[in-house]
């Protein structure tokens, strides 16, 4: 039996693969853009959990609970990540690093 939402039909579970799927396609786009990967990599860094080299699955990922948070409050409960959302926000984090570098050496 499916929920009805929009204009579309989900099936049980099938919002787990539509977000998988989604994360393929965003991790994709930044990966297609190697002068975003030092900001997509400190980015990772600065999103992981704290000593995430103590716990499985000992690789620096964010918290599924603050995750699961910034994709209900960006696209609904049961949004997914858009791919250019994912790179639009790493130029404006490599953006806003470039001009906070900026002012702090015009201050020195």
């Amino acid at each position: 039996m499916g929920v009805r939402l929009g204009h579309a039909i989900y099936r049980e579970g099938m919002e787990q693969d539509l977000r998988r799927g989604s994360w393929v396609w965003a991790a994709l786009a930044v990966v297609r853009r190697p002068s975003l990967w030092p900001t997509a990599l400190r980015q990772l860094a600065r999103s992981s959990r704290p000593r995430w080299w103590r716990r499985p699955p000992f690789l620096p990922v964010p918290d599924r609970a603050y995750v699961r948070f910034r994709l209900e409050t960006q696209y609904g409960t049961h949004g997914a990540p858009a791919p250019r959302d994912l790179v639009t926000y790493l130029e404006w984090c490599r953006s806003e690093r470039q001009n906070t570098t900026g002012a702090r050496a015009a201050r020195r």
